[in-house]
């Protein structure tokens, strides 16, 4: 039997698992969106333990850490590994007006969801102002 052989197939299998195609990219997929009075991420995370996610958050980063580990059992001859394993990470620069103090994280179906609501700081608010002669008090939005 003839095989063909490409010398680079090897170097193009590695490049494309380190940093990710369009159909498969390296990178954990999010998707973030506001919703009302809290932002909303959803990063996909398929075949992870949830006991392998750690979230941090430091100086307004929030890491996101999940370790996929592979499916065969010690000592299985592996004919194809497509699907990355080892550690993923990717961080989120997070602005002041979000309260990284009342942080919910879920993990269902693959898919871990963050949700970070708007500090009370940042909301719109009324200010009172105290008049002088006759006119009252007003309010002003801020």
């Amino acid at each position: 039997m003839l095989m063909r052989t490409d010398a680079f197939r090897e170097l193009d299998r590695l490049t494309q698992q380190f940093w990710g195609t369009a159909a498969h990219p390296a990178a954990m997929p999010m998707d973030a969106y506001r919703a009302g009075e809290e932002f909303v991420v959803h990063f996909d995370l398929p075949g992870i333990d949830p006991e392998s996610i750690d979230l941090d958050i430091e100086r307004n980063v929030l890491t996101v850490k999940a370790e996929r580990r592979s499916a065969a059992p010690e000592g299985a001859e592996m004919i194809a590994s497509e699907r990355a394993n080892g550690l993923h990470t990717r961080q989120l620069i997070l602005g002041d007006t979000l309260d990284t103090e009342r942080i919910d994280a879920s993990y269902e179906a693959g898919v871990l969801t963050l949700r970070l609501p708007v500090s009370e700081r940042a909301k719109p608010r009324k200010i009172t102002i105290s008049g002088g002669s006759g006119a009252g008090d007003r309010q002003i939005t801020a």
